[in-house]
């Protein structure tokens, strides 16, 4: 009998420990004995028949592997519609899957790659081969439904809340009258746009204003709220996300509609509220996007975002081998004093193209800050640092080379 062989792949936008799953993967594939392909650039790769053998790789480089930021072998917005939909990528998939002899599949991503393998876990009964299909959860944006966080959460929100430490020390320094403006990713939950008020547990002030998709933006609210931010401390942090709406709910800075994977292309919400500051207050305000910066900040991982990424691509294989199918890998917490989580089976079909919204009991009265209730959420997620080994001062990153199938 041939040896059973697991195909791997990401897909969609990276976080700082999507590759901890991959090494989750790998690892526990190799001490049960079963392959591990994995496809170049997602589920684009898998129809061009663009695989890679891991088998052929050292453990040593396997256990680098999870250290790297990125999506180390490649992502991609490509996804497969239903059967009736696409009868043609369904066939063109089966053709790949037969010819390399695959019958278990690992999708590694969010909603829509994960709605796209509850459409996949229907695969023998379109195209009469055999498969297997697991999801193993990944986002930064964290509104995955069915699992408490998802891995990337929590070294994004680290890295949010310690810039923000960071540059709220920095003005404090400066002396009165500064504004600064933190852009953080969002389109329609406020998860990584909250994560800085973490800066403020040992005392901080910055964030003073947490503006999220959640609470529509009223401009006179919001100019009141800078002005008493500016009396009361001398400056004034912003966290924003970049799905501001406003009252009819509108985003106020859409740049374009995106024919990519049905997303509107956002940013620039930050430069538009500095330009209302200029222009009502005369303030000159800072404003950074940290766009990339807030998914690729490897160097300040979260050890228990590490630890939970890199189990999901355990169970992801433990579940495959015993049989299941059409299930994704969720994250059960059990408790916040002290942390504890475990694992938990979690339909398919109630996963994907869904959207987790920020709870109402997380934002504060006023709608400009987050309640303790959510620190209480959000603290074990960044919990712990996974420091990268360094080379000449910088995190050594050195790429792995995969042989191609």
């Amino acid at each position: 009998m041939n040896q059973p062989r697991i195909l791997y792949l990401q897909s969609g936008g990276p976080t700082a420990v999507l590759n901890a799953s991959a090494q989750g993967v790998i690892e526990t594939a190799r001490k049960l004995g079963v392959s591990v392909y994995a496809a170049r650039d997602g589920l684009a790769g898998l129809l061009e028949d663009r695989l890679v053998n891991t088998d052929g790789v050292s453990d040593h480089d396997i256990a680098r592997l999870g250290f790297l930021p990125g999506g180390h072998f490649g992502v991609s917005r490509r996804m497969i519609g239903s059967f009736d939909e696409c009868p043609a990528d369904w066939l063109r998939m089966q053709e790949v899957l037969a010819r390399h002899g695959i019958h278990y599949l690992l999708i590694n991503g969010g909603n829509g790659s994960l709605g796209c393998a509850a459409r996949l876990a229907d695969f023998q009964r379109h195209t009469g081969h055999a498969l297997h299909v697991i999801g193993v959860p990944k986002t930064i944006d964290n509104d995955l439904v069915g699992t408490d966080n998802s891995p990337g959460y929590g070294s994004a929100a680290k890295f949010l809340a310690s810039t923000m430490l960071e540059v709220g020390m920095d003005m404090i320094s400066m002396g009165r009258g500064r504004v600064f403006i933190m852009e953080a990713m969002g389109r329609h939950t406020g998860w990584l746009a909250a994560a800085p008020a973490a800066a403020r547990i040992h005392g901080g002030q910055a964030p003073h204003i947490v503006l999220l998709p959640e609470v529509p933006f009223e401009q006179d609210r919001f100019l009141a709220a800078v002005d008493a931010s500016l009396a009361a401390h001398g400056q004034c942090a912003i966290s924003v996300a970049e799905g501001l709406v406003d009252a009819s709910g509108r985003f106020v800075t859409e740049a374009n509609a995106s024919a990519v994977y049905g997303h509107e292309q956002l940013g620039g919400v930050g430069s538009w509220l500095a330009g209302l500051l200029k222009r009502e207050r005369g303030l000159s305000a800072h404003v950074a996007q940290v766009d990339y910066l807030q998914r690729a900040a490897g160097h300040l991982a979260s050890a228990t975002d590490v630890e939970q990424a890199y189990r999901m691509g355990q169970q992801g294989v433990e579940w495959l081998l015993a049989g299941r199918s059409g299930v994704m890998a969720g994250i059960r917490r059990l408790s916040d004093h002290p942390y504890r989580w475990d694992v938990a089976a979690v339909a398919l079909e109630e996963v994907g193209d869904q959207e987790k919204a920020f709870p109402a009991h997380f934002i504060s009265a006023d709608g400009y800050g987050v309640t303790q209730a959510f620190l209480d959420y959000l603290l074990p997620l960044m919990e712990g640092e996974r420091m990268p080994p360094f080379r000449q001062g910088v995190p050594d990153y050195r790429r792995i080379e995969w042989p191609p199938v």
